[in-house]
C-alpha cells in the first residue's frame, strides 16, 4: 500500500534553497536577538543562541517529510516547520538554562511565523504569476 500524498523524491535545488532560506532566517533571528541584548556576535555566541532553534527546524522539516511525504516548500508546510522550530527551540533553551521570558516567546513566535511561513507564501504567489 502506498502512503498518502505525492511520492517523495530526492531533494532538488528548490529544496536545498528552501532549507538554506530557513537556516538564514534562524541566523538572522538569533543575531538580531544577540545584537539587541548587546551580546557578542562571535560564532560561539551565535551557536549558543541558535542551536536550539536549528534543532527545531530540522525536526519541523522531518515532520513534514514523514507525515506529508513531501519537502516543506508550500506555505502550509511552513506551519509545522514554524511550530516545531518555536516549541523545540524554547524547550531546549529552557533545558539548557537559556532564557524563555514571556516577551521573548512572543517575539520569537511572531518573527518565526512571519518569516518561516511568510517567505513560502510570497514564493507561492510569485510562482503563480
Amino acid at each position: 500500500m502506498t502512503p498518502p500524498g505525492p511520492a517523495l523524491r530526492s531533494p532538488g535545488t528548490r529544496t536545498v534553497v528552501a532549507l538554506g532560506i530557513d537556516v538564514v532566517i534562524i541566523a538572522v533571528f538569533t543575531l538580531l536577538g544577540r545584537r539587541t541584548h548587546d551580546e557578542a556576535l562571535d560564532p560561539a555566541g551565535w551557536w549558543h543562541t541558535a542551536w536550539p532553534f536549528l534543532v527545531g527546524l530540522v525536526l519541523g522539516w522531518a515532520l513534514v517529510v514523514v507525515i506529508r511525504r513531501t519537502w516543506p516548500l508550500r506555505w502550509v508546510d511552513g506551519v509545522p516547520v514554524w511550530l516545531a522550530t518555536l516549541v523545540t527551540g524554547m524547550l531546549l533553551r529552557a533545558a539548557s538554562g537559556q532564557g524563555t521570558a514571556a516577551p521573548f516567546v512572543v517575539v520569537a513566535t511572531l518573527f518565526l511565523a512571519a518569516t518561516l511561513i511568510g517567505w513560502r507564501l510570497v514564493a507561492g504567489r510569485l510562482a503563480r504569476t
